[in-house]
């Protein structure tokens, strides 16, 4: 990284040099030109980290696939924000959904509103495998693996 910052710098006192020969009238110009180069470094540096990230993910992965992790594997921090992000998300609009059921329509609207909410939270659930499915315990985990091998 260091071999870059004196590129940058290098390049920082060139368009600091130019700026003095040319003028205040080419600055932006000047500037514009600098902060471009540091954006494709940056670009570069980002997309290199990535790449690394992405590489460890599937070496990990490979390494062992049970460590591997979907993003809406439930037991998972992610799995259980969404959830939760979503029920509350729900309940808040469920407030005005119902006033506006309740306006309209009456006591029908209320009932029309409420189904639309619990189904809307059905359907959720259910893409997400359901309410009440069974997390598989870590020993129990072992002992199957134990039991598979047959001894």
């Amino acid at each position: 990284m260091e071999a870059r910052d004196h590129e940058l710098e290098r390049d920082l006192a060139a368009t600091l040099h130019a700026r003095g020969e040319l003028g205040p009238e080419y600055e932006s110009a000047l500037i514009e030109s600098f902060l471009e180069k540091v954006e494709q470094r940056l670009d570069t540096t980002m997309d290199r980290r990535v790449r690394r990230h992405l590489a460890e993910q599937q070496v990990t992965a490979a390494r062992d696939p049970r460590s591997a992790r979907s993003p809406s594997a439930a037991g998972t921090a992610s799995g259980f924000g969404e959830r939760f992000g979503f029920g509350i998300v729900s309940l808040v609009l469920a407030v005005p959904l119902s006033a506006i059921g309740v306006a309209n329509a009456g006591i029908e609207g209320l009932v029309v509103a409420w189904m639309g909410i619990v189904g809307v939270n059905a359907v959720h659930a259910a893409r997400n495998g359901g309410l009440f499915r069974q997390r598989e315990r870590p020993e129990a985990r072992e002992a199957s693996d134990w039991q598979d091998r047959g001894m």
